[in-house]
């Protein structure tokens, strides 16, 4: 994991929750963890990762996150065993 993705890991995990993560860097954090990911139907995006599986909403028109979907991030993360 470099540097970047160390970054967007611990701005997913900070606290108070911060909105306004570009999506397409999570998804790079996410592929370089080993998740999977594979597009469904409209802005949904499905993420399979150490066994655990999720269905996201890729943002739009915005290409940032809000508070809620990085929550729903985090909690995948921790599930899939991911720490910060």
């Amino acid at each position: 994991m470099n540097k970047k993705h160390r970054k967007i890991l611990e701005q997913i995990f900070q606290q108070p929750v911060q909105a306004g993560i570009a999506w397409k860097d999570i998804e790079a954090l996410l592929k370089t963890l080993g998740a999977e990911i594979s597009e469904g139907n409209g802005s949904r995006v499905r993420v399979a990762l150490n066994g655990m599986r999720a269905v996201f909403h890729r943002p739009h028109p915005h290409k940032e996150t809000d508070k809620g979907a990085v929550v729903s991030m985090r909690r995948f993360l921790k599930e899939a065993g991911f720490k910060c």
